[in-house]
C-alpha cells in the first residue's frame, strides 16, 4: 500500500471497528442491509489490492460473491477478526493442542453438562421425515437376543451425505494435500504455526488456495518436522496443477 492508501485503509478499519448494527450515528450514511460491500469499498475509495485483501484474508470469504451483497455480515466478519486480533495479539486463531479430534471431545465434555447423551456405534436404520421436515432417527438395538427399537426424536439433524443420498446433491469438489516439511514455511518468520491465504485474483482462479501449517508446539508432529495441509476447491480437470503456486511457496516437501 502506498502512503495515502494507507489512511484511507487505516479510517475504514476505524469504521468498522466502532460500526454498531443498531446504532445508527455509527454507520456514517452507510445502509447497511441494503448497500453492497462494492459500493462500501468505493466510499472510503480503496483499490482493488485492498479489496481482496480485506475480502479474503480478513473477512475469510473465498470468492467475491459477497461484493454484491449487502455489507453487514462481511462488516461485521471484519470486526470479528480485528476483536479476535486485538485479544490474542499474534494470532486471530486458535487451534487445539493434539490436533482437531480435541474439538469433538471438547464438546462432549460440554454437552454432558447441558444434559446431552452420547450412543457411539449405534447403526442408522431410518431417518424419519414428517411433511418435508426431519423429527427423528430409528435405530435398532440389541439386548439379551431380544430386538428393540429406538427413536431419537429430533428437530433437527447433522449427518455425513451419505445417510441421506437421496436428499443431496454434489455441487463442487476439493483437493487437499498433506505435506510434511523439516523447516517452517519461508518468509513467516520462522514461524511454527501459520495460516497463508492466496487470493484467487492473485492466480486468475475463482476461488482462494488456502495453506495451514501446523508443527511440534501443537503437539502433532515430531520436533523439527512441520504438518502443512494445502486445501482449494477445484476448478479443471487437473486439480494437482491448481495448487502448485502453494507447493512452491513449501519446497522443499519431504513427503506429499
Amino acid at each position: 500500500m502506498g502512503m495515502f492508501e494507507k489512511r484511507r485503509f487505516r479510517k475504514f478499519l476505524l469504521f468498522v471497528l466502532h460500526f454498531n448494527e443498531h446504532d445508527v450515528k455509527s454507520h456514517q450514511d452507510i445502509e447497511p442491509r441494503r448497500m453492497t460491500m462494492r459500493e462500501v469499498y468505493r466510499k472510503f475509495d480503496l483499490g482493488p489490492e485492498v479489496m481482496a485483501f480485506t475480502g479474503h484474508a480478513l473477512a475469510l470469504y473465498r470468492t467475491d460473491d459477497y461484493l454484491d451483497q449487502p455489507c453487514l455480515e462481511t462488516i461485521n466478519r471484519i470486526k470479528l477478526y480485528c476483536e479476535s486480533l486485538a485479544k490474542y495479539s499474534k494470532s486471530p486463531y486458535l487451534y487445539p493442542l493434539y490436533g482437531l479430534g480435541e474439538l469433538p471431545q471438547g464438546f462432549a465434555r460440554l454437552s454432558a453438562l447441558y444434559g446431552g447423551i452420547y450412543m457411539l456405534k449405534k447403526p442408522v436404520d431410518e431417518i424419519l421425515m414428517e411433511k418435508g421436515k426431519v423429527v427423528g432417527v430409528k435405530s435398532e438395538g440389541k439386548v439379551s437376543s431380544e430386538t428393540m427399537g429406538h427413536i431419537a426424536h429430533c428437530k433437527q439433524l447433522i449427518c455425513d451425505p451419505s445417510y441421506v443420498p437421496n436428499q443431496v446433491k454434489k455441487v463442487g469438489q476439493v483437493i487437499r494435500v498433506i505435506c510434511i516439511l523439516s523447516h517452517p514455511i519461508r518468509n513467516t518468520n520462522e514461524c511454527t504455526s501459520c495460516q497463508i491465504i492466496i487470493p484467487q485474483m492473485q492466480v486468475n482462479r475463482k476461488s482462494d488456495i488456502y495453506v495451514c501449517m501446523v508443527s511440534c508446539s501443537h503437539c502433532v508432529a515430531s520436533d523439527g518436522k512441520y504438518v502443512a495441509i494445502i486445501s482449494t476447491t477445484v476448478e479443471s480437470e487437473n486439480p494437482e496443477s491448481e495448487i502448485q503456486p502453494a507447493l512452491e511457496l513449501l519446497e522443499p516437501v519431504d513427503q506429499k
